[in-house]
């Protein structure tokens, strides 16, 4: 049926997609038309794009137009193109001060001899005759870390914009391609980019008091009403070189192990710890012990000062989010990872968190206990419980895929760490066990999170310090304060 509707209105509407596309754009960027009703669906997509760029952060719009959504983004340096020499003086004219470099450029042959941290092509693709090929060029500008942001609108709603078109009420366009998010997200894969997110926004594109507020920051983020949103965005990075396979002298890792109440685990987390890297660097925190974990990491650190690279503190604050930034803040490493030292994730495992995030197949490695069958005291029934629920809500909350949330080995590198300490800001301190404080920051920076099986063991000694019910409650909290923060943004 729609298929049926969209034939009628491209027959209804005036043959507009016959006129050569760098007039058409140049005719109607020289009526310098400010965009009216249309303006807040404009803002909507420039909000959003605004919330995965950083004032650090180098960025490329391909099909930049009048410049206005790179203007209202941060990044340290900010580049447009586009193929309309009228675009591209009006882009020039609005926001001459704004210290943004626009190039006339056509997007299937960029000539730029840099690369960018966030590359966005926001309602280009469509009208491109050679998708793939526009993808391939972006390639060329992108690093091994780029992240690619690609806006289109959903086809479901053709018949409608047709409408809008023959009443006066939206510019007439040409014909568009007619996409989906599959058919992107694989002319992305085979253009040589993994898409790691996709989400959808947006359900009415003008604003009416009240019901836009309603319909755009709430209703349109649930499944049902997903469907009858008008924008789809697809999240990219390069695919990682294929002819890179030894990771062994790459990085040097630290790995922070966090201790209360562990004495007796404290030997083994040296002793099973397998080499790998260029190097290791153990990072020990004790917090507020009754035992005398304290001792035996001071013990085990002259014990085996010939043959480790130890480093040994005591935390000021509380909690084990507190312990892992004291830890992180002392850390030199290339690589940050998170061992808990009650040993139920075996260090024997951090080799495969280390070849995930080294082979560059994702930015940020978490690890998930609900794969393998675990040993039978490892994790209580509510618990299971438990981690399953947040699995689902974090699954919904930040459009990634995620198995187990409270896993506590986590891995990113440490350039990436130091974003997320400024953009500490925006979330607070607010994470007492510091996994969401981790998860939160790097969706905040784009980053492609992926999850490494391992098989959660039994405790050997001593016993957990978390509290079901309350810990559960100030979780419950989190997710909360995560929906506000990530999700109805």
């Amino acid at each position: 049926m729609i298929y049926l509707i969209d034939y009628f209105y491209t027959i209804l509407i005036p043959k507009v997609s016959k006129v050569h596309l760098n007039a058409y754009f140049n005719a109607i960027a020289g009526k310098r038309k400010k965009r009216g009703f249309s303006s807040y669906y404009w803002k909507e997509i420039s909000d959003y794009m605004n919330y995965f760029s950083h004032e650090d952060s180098s960025v490329l719009e391909v099909g930049c137009g009048s410049g206005d959504l790179l203007a209202g983004i941060a990044g340290s340096k900010k580049t447009g193109i586009d193929f309309s020499e009228e675009y591209i003086t009006w882009a020039k004219e609005k926001h001459g001060d704004k210290k943004i470099d626009f190039l006339v450029m056509d997007a299937n042959n960029i000539q730029l001899n840099q690369t960018y941290d966030l590359i966005i092509l926001s309602n280009l693709i469509g009208f491109v005759d050679d998708i793939q090929a526009v993808f391939e060029q972006v390639k060329k500008c992108s690093h091994a870390n780029t992240k690619v942001i690609v806006q289109y609108y959903n086809s479901f709603w053709e018949p409608v914009i047709k409408f809008a078109e023959l009443i006066g009420l939206k510019t007439k366009t040409p014909t568009q391609n007619w996409l989906s998010t599959r058919d992107i997200n694989n002319l992305l894969y085979i253009s040589g980019f993994d898409v790691y997110r996709n989400s959808k926004r947006l359900i009415m594109p003008f604003f009416f008091p009240i019901l836009s507020f309603i319909f755009n920051k709430y209703l349109a983020k649930f499944p049902f009403f997903r469907f009858f949103t008008f924008n789809i965005y697809s999240f990219a990075k390069p695919l990682p070189e294929t002819n890179e396979t030894n990771y062994d002298n790459k990085y040097s890792t630290t790995v922070v192990i966090p201790a209360r109440n562990e004495s007796g685990n404290i030997e083994n987390a040296i002793t099973r710890l397998p080499k790998f890297g260029k190097h290791i660097e153990i990072i020990f925190i004790e917090g507020n012990s009754t035992d005398d974990t304290w001792q035996k990491i001071q013990e085990i650190q002259k014990k085996y000062a010939a043959t480790h690279d130890i480093k040994i503190g005591q935390q000021k604050g509380k909690g084990k989010g507190d312990a892992v930034r004291e830890g992180y803040s002392i850390a030199t490493g290339d690589i940050l990872m998170i061992l808990d030292a009650d040993l139920t994730v075996p260090p024997e495992d951090l080799p495969k968190f280390y070849n995930a995030i080294a082979s560059g197949k994702g930015d940020f490695i978490n690890g998930t206990r609900l794969v393998y069958p675990m040993d039978k005291e490892a994790m209580r029934f509510l618990n299971y419980l438990g981690n399953h629920f947040f699995s689902w809500a974090f699954t919904w909350l930040l459009d990634q895929r995620f198995k187990d949330t409270l896993c506590g080995t986590k891995v990113m590198f440490r350039k990436d760490y130091n974003k997320l300490i400024k953009n500490r800001k925006y979330f607070g301190e607010f994470d007492p066990f510091g996994d969401f404080d981790l998860l939160f920051g790097a969706h905040k920076l784009n980053l492609k999170i992926v999850e490494v099986p391992i098989r959660y063991r039994e405790r050997t000694y001593g016993t957990t310090n978390i509290s079901r019910f309350k810990h559960g409650l100030i979780l419950l909290r989190m997710c909360a304060f995560a929906s506000r923060k990530c999700k109805f943004i």
